[in-house]
């Protein structure tokens, strides 16, 4: 990549005694190549962001980028960061900008990464971009959350489209201390329906987890193997009943040849989900009903809750559930 050409062939900084940086002479073959135009190459290999370092790299002294600044040709985005050309960033621009501010050892992190990956909308008037930073020394950044860990395994982060990144299951675990449990669900799901990452990969990281407070709720979530649910109403069903303190029930796991939707086995007992969007049509009412007949030729009882039900009337939802045998978590009858 450019950036490695140029770290090799530019000339090198040296910290002085005192922590000032200095630019060496360049290679007489590298004094040809302006230095704005070595920024150009490299900013083009980030996402249009530079840092003061890679400045300096290309030959740029303090004054020389003040000079820069002043006629519009560099953009302050954060300390000791820089847009060249023009201000107008896209988010992977933002997203690099944030890690560059925060120096080598920082990843974006929490929302701001689950972003970037796409398991989660990303959402300016809601969200702060979100940083996360080995070590306890360094500074904030005003309009940047940063994040500090002690030791951040080298299987936790990588690069991707260029950003210094926690990987998409390091990425869930930081989640779970912070979303609740209907958006941690959906991120989730989402994360694994896109093939980001697996039930191993998220067990791998909860294994290093080291007392995380999210560990536990993200553990419950991939105890039922892939993609617990399927789909919002899914999540929203699922929500109604646990907060209605009934039993966990078992989540799209196979019965014979069916995966019912939510299942209490030992009550021989179904929930299917019924949206608008997959329940409605012939034949998605011709598959319900087979499904249902299938369950019910068990020994199952299958309730059916729609979107209206669980939404507008929980209470009564909670109630038809578990007079159809579905247990209290406190024992009640």
């Amino acid at each position: 990549m450019f950036r490695d050409t140029l770290s090799a062939k530019l000339p090198r900084m040296a910290a002085s005694r005192q922590g000032v940086c200095r630019v060496g002479a360049a290679e007489p073959h590298e004094l040809d190549t302006p230095p704005d135009v070595r920024v150009a190459r490299l900013a083009a290999e980030q996402h249009g962001v530079v840092s003061a370092a890679d400045l300096a790299l290309a030959g740029l002294k303090r004054s020389a980028v003040q000079v820069r600044v002043r006629n519009g040709r560099l953009h302050l985005v954060h300390r000791g960061v820089y847009a060249v050309g023009h201000g107008a960033l896209s988010l992977d621009a933002r997203f690099m900008a944030a890690t560059l501010t925060c120096g080598p050892r920082s990843w974006l992190g929490y929302r701001a990464c689950a972003g970037h990956w796409e398991f989660i909308s990303w959402d300016d008037d809601a969200y702060v971009i979100e940083v996360v930073v080995e070590g306890s020394a360094g500074r904030s950044r005003p309009g940047l959350r940063i994040h500090r860990t002690r030791r951040m395994d080298p299987r936790d982060v990588m690069t991707h489209r260029g950003i210094r990144v926690t990987t998409p299951a390091r990425t869930l675990l930081d989640l779970a201390d912070v979303l609740p449990d209907k958006g941690l669900r959906r991120a989730v799901r989402q994360a694994q329906a896109l093939q980001l990452t697996n039930t191993r990969l998220i067990a791998a990281v909860l294994t290093r987890a080291q007392g995380r407070r999210g560990a536990n709720r993200l553990a419950q979530l991939i105890a039922d193997g892939p993609t617990p649910t399927r789909s919002d109403l899914e999540d929203l069903v699922l929500g109604v009943v646990l907060v209605g303190g009934l039993v966990r029930p078992q989540i799209n796991r196979r019965h014979g040849c069916v995966y019912p939707d939510l299942r209490w086995p030992e009550q021989r007992l179904t929930v299917e989900c019924d949206s608008a969007t997959w329940h409605s049509g012939k034949l998605a009412s011709e598959d319900d009903a087979e499904r249902q007949a299938r369950l019910e030729a068990d020994g199952e009882r299958v309730l059916r809750v729609t979107w209206q039900q669980a939404l507008h009337n929980p209470e009564q939802t909670v109630a038809r559930i578990a007079a159809a045998g579905a247990p209290y978590t406190d024992g009640r009858p």
